[in-house]
């Protein structure tokens, strides 16, 4: 990867901001501190961020290290990343995320997360164990497909194994005294 300045750093703030919002909501949203309005507003946010990361993905391909920086790079991941209102999208996003992946301008564990979350929102199972549920009952491991190899998939694309993965989100999310309350989240962490 470079660590060269962004050809693109106005759209690297754009991003960055977006995706800092965008998960400022979706963290009160897991603790249940958002009532319907906050929640139809985060809803409106994250399907407007779909929209303008398209138009960028339509001028730019995907937006990489060298177009937008790390950080903006992570940002555009994000993004795409809670686009569930448009599986579609995460899909085309996918495909250019692993084409940047394969010209060394993005990393391969975005690309893991991604690819497990497009399945997931499309009504398969995943492939890496990077998708999770968070609910009261605590937090639950989406559908995977061939459990048995999925450790050696993981080391494939530079995760840790998904024990190890699962220990670190479960100990970031610990259940508090409103955990019977919290809602469902679809959340991307077995890193």
């Amino acid at each position: 990867m470079t660590t060269a300045e962004p050809r693109r750093p106005d759209l690297a703030r754009e991003l960055i901001a977006r995706a800092a919002q965008s998960a400022a909501h979706r963290a009160k949203r897991a603790r249940n501190q958002l009532d319907a309005v906050q929640l139809g507003q985060g809803r409106h946010t994250d399907h407007a961020n779909t929209k303008i990361l398209g138009r960028l993905l339509a001028d730019h391909d995907w937006p990489g290290h060298r177009l937008v920086g790390p950080r903006g790079a992570r940002a555009a991941w994000s993004i795409t990343l809670h686009s569930n209102n448009d599986p579609a999208f995460q899909r085309a996003a996918t495909t250019l995320l692993g084409r940047a992946v394969e010209a060394g301008d993005a990393l391969v564990q975005h690309w893991a997360h991604l690819h497990d979350r497009a399945l997931i929102t499309s009504g398969r199972d995943q492939e890496y164990g990077t998708q999770l549920l968070l609910s009261a009952g605590g937090i639950e491991l989406c559908p995977l497909s061939a459990p048995a190899s999925v450790d050696a998939r993981r080391a494939t694309v530079g995760l840790p194994p998904l024990a190890v993965a699962l220990k670190a989100v479960r100990r970031r999310y610990t259940p508090d005294s409103s955990a019977d309350e919290a809602p469902t989240v679809l959340l991307a962490g077995a890193a």
